[in-house]
């Protein structure tokens, strides 16, 4: 009879869906995509501004940067350039800033801007976000490039 029974028991275990159930699957939002990039060159400052060049990708040459508008300028003796980039959200530019903190050297967080300062091969960079854009200056000292990047801030919408 305990034969009959184990039988029994093993086959009622083995009818039995042992998988739990599923959830049912959230919808999924979909992630915004990016802009397309175009020329933003009117949004430059334009004292001291040389020219301006498009760029398609890769802004400033790095992997994690969108495209955008690089600008150079001459004041003196003293080159710079300024970039900026248009990502899908806030939220998407303020994401591409770890990675320019993992790349400067002794990167600094500059709380007035919610970005960073540091050196990028030996080159002062200041970095930094606003709204859905990602822009920076490089060439100039720390004081300088808040001076200049606040006119250029101003420039974003």
């Amino acid at each position: 009879m305990r034969t009959l029974t184990a039988a029994a028991f093993l086959v009622l275990l083995t009818s039995c869906d042992s998988k739990p159930a599923e959830a049912p699957k959230a919808a999924e939002t979909p992630k915004p995509e990016a802009p397309r990039p175009t020329d933003e060159s009117r949004r430059f400052p334009k004292t001291n501004l040389i020219g301006t060049i498009f760029v398609e990708n890769q802004l400033f040459g790095k992997r994690f940067m969108p495209g955008g508008t690089q600008a150079h300028y001459k004041r003196g003796r003293t080159e710079y350039d300024m970039f900026i980039g248009k990502t899908a959200s806030a939220n998407d530019a303020a994401l591409i800033l770890p990675d320019w903190r993992r790349l400067l050297t002794e990167p600094k967080l500059i709380p007035s801007f919610g970005g960073y300062f540091g050196r990028d091969g030996g080159r002062p960079v200041f970095v930094f976000t606003k709204g859905a854009w990602i822009a920076g200056v490089a060439g100039l000292n720390q004081r300088e490039a808040d001076t200049v990047a606040r006119k250029l801030a101003a420039g974003l919408d």
